[in-house]
């Protein structure tokens, strides 16, 4: 399993609807559920968000890979899971 980290805004309405389809998702989807996802502020933990290359949140790595940018779907967050199982 791949880890996942994904950066996020306290303020952003995209953010918090990202991370309410991350938890809808791995209810439905029990093989989610260990997936190990790293949720960083931005605004709290600059010195990590710097090391990375992205303008928008929320914004999915898996593995280190940059997956999605900016507002997302439910089908998104689903395509991070499942990259994150590959």
């Amino acid at each position: 399993m791949k880890p996942v980290i994904m950066f996020v805004t306290e303020w952003c309405p995209y953010c918090k609807k990202a991370l309410a389809w991350m938890d809808d998702i791995k209810k439905q989807n029990p093989e989610y559920a260990d997936i190990e996802i790293k949720i960083i502020d931005e605004e709290l933990q600059p010195d990590i968000a710097k090391q990375y290359t992205y303008y928008y949140v929320p914004t999915y790595y898996v593995d280190g890979v940059k997956i999605h940018e900016g507002a997302t779907s439910k089908n998104i967050v689903n395509k991070v899971f499942q990259m994150a199982l590959k």
